[in-house]
Formats: structure tokens, sequence, C-alpha cells
């Protein structure tokens, strides 16, 4: 038996701009990331093709980035000067989306992720003011002097972590958490938001092996209320099936799927059926 092409959590980035790639090919694409097939070559293909079929990797890939795209807006037109990206992956927004030239934008992630974003889009000029750094994140005493030196260079920080807290352990939460609110200028953050309903149907959706070298560990009793413990609460949320609706973007489910879905439905308590499209979706914290 092969091995999983996910090897470590890095992996997961050419995954996730393999789905944004596939979305940009779309007649009726959410958004456009021209960038997203440069960056991901053939790594990102493999993997998603090795992914089961019950995985909605790329459905919920295009509706998260629509989201954080919309918070991201929204912020900056409210006067936030600089985005930390916390595992940045392949992301490609300084170049993708309209932003002010004067937003400062940084990138964090491990050396070899940057050196290869570096070296694939090294012809491409970016929106913003984009500076990259090679960190390790869970070198704390150098993430510590990081989130010190930019706090006292910028007026107003929007932290955002998309896909990188399901992989933390609880306490290493805890302490990002700490360390970011250290920094008065870091005014809000952006986070992945998980049910415990939907990790247990996770690992029931046979994704052990794909994902077995970048296993989700962050599985806190109150989601939310970790990040309050530590100085954050929940200004706005989105849930990932609330917006496919308004966005009009269904699951892409198999047609007996669909029948047994919307039969258990029609029988379920309203309650229950509420609560399902709560299941994901991603936070807009502000500091307390």
């Amino acid at each position: 038996m092969s091995e999983p092409l996910i090897q470590n959590v890095s992996d997961t980035a050419f995954m996730v701009a393999e789905y944004r790639a596939m979305e940009t090919e779309r007649s009726d694409a959410l958004f456009r990331d021209p960038f997203a097939a440069r960056l991901v070559g053939d790594h990102g293909a493999k993997i998603v093709a090795s992914m089961p079929a019950s995985f909605l990797g790329g459905w919920s890939v295009s509706i998260r980035t629509v989201i954080i795209d919309e918070f991201l807006r929204t912020a900056i037109a409210r006067g936030v000067d600089t985005v930390l990206n916390l595992g940045a992956g392949l992301d490609a927004r300084p170049y993708r989306m309209d932003l002010p030239a004067s937003l400062r934008w940084i990138e964090v992630d491990y050396p070899e992720v940057i050196d290869l974003k570096e070296a694939r889009l090294s012809d491409e000029k970016p929106q913003c003011r984009l500076e990259r750094v090679r960190m390790d994140l869970t070198d704390r005493a150098a993430r510590q002097r990081l989130f010190s030196r930019l706090g006292t260079e910028s007026k107003e920080i929007l932290v955002l972590t998309e896909g990188v807290i399901p992989y933390l352990r609880i306490a290493d939460v805890a302490a990002l958490a700490d360390d970011l609110h250290a920094e008065s200028t870091f005014r809000s953050w952006v986070v992945d938001y998980f049910s415990r309903e939907s990790l247990r149907y996770r690992k029931r959706q046979g994704l052990g092996r794909a994902l077995q070298n970048a296993p989700f560990l962050f599985d806190p009793p109150d989601w939310f209320g970790l990040f309050a413990d530590h100085g954050w609460r929940r200004r706005d949320i989105k849930y990932i099936a609330e917006e496919s609706e308004r966005l009009h973007r269904k699951i892409p489910l198999p047609r007996l799927m669909k029948a047994l879905i919307t039969i258990g439905g029609f029988f379920a308590p309203k309650a229950r059926r509420e609560a399902f499209k709560k299941f994901v979706g991603y936070a807009l914290l502000e500091r307390v």
C-alpha cells in the first residue's frame, strides 16, 4: 500500500491551492485565483485525486475563501492597515485581491514554503506592500519577537490563521492567543470553527489514512470559550453551509445521498436541522 501523499501539514496547502485553481476554472466561479495553478504544480492535483469521494474539500474551500475575502475587505475598509497571515501556505490574496497599495501584508510560514512561493511568483507584483517571514510558528520565542516588532510598527493589525488552528494542540492555541493579545495593536483575528459534531463526522468520513500525517488536534469542549479565556471574543461568524445557500453553491453530493439527507431532514427536529448548518465556519474575533 502506497504512502499518503500528504506527509505533513504543509502539504495541505497544496490541496487548498489545487481546489482554488479548480474553482477558478469554473464558468460560475465564486472568485478567480489565476496564481493558484502556478503555485501548486502537479503535487496538488495528485493529492486531490487521492482524497476519498466523501470529502467535500473543494466545496468547503471555495466557500471559506469567499467568507475570508469578505472579512478582509470589511476590516480594511474599517481601518486595518496590516494583515498578518500566519501559516500563509500558498495563499495568493496579496496578488489576486483588489487591495490598497498602502496596506501592509505579512506572510509567515516555513522557509521551504516561502522559498517555493517566491520562486513561482518572482515575476508577479502584489497589489499591496508584501513581506514574508520564514519561521516555524511553534518557535514561541521567535514569534513573540516578531509580534512585538510588528506591534510597534502598525496601528491596527488583523491576524489571519486560515487552516492553522485545527492542527494545533489546545495548549498551543492558548499560548498563541496569549501572544497575540499581548500586543495592543493586534485588534482582530480570523480563525476556523469546527463544531464537535463536525469533528466526529470528519473521523467517520474515511479521511484517517489520507490525512494521517496531518490530523486535527484542536478539539476543546468549548471552541470559542477557549479563545474568550485568552482575551478574544467572537465578533462575527459565517457558517459554510449557510453561506453556500446565499452563494447558490449547493453541496456536491451524489443523488442518493441527497435524497437520504432530504428525507432525514424532513423528519429531523428543526433545532437539529439548524445545528447541521452550523457545523463548520469562519469567525472574526476581536480582542477583549
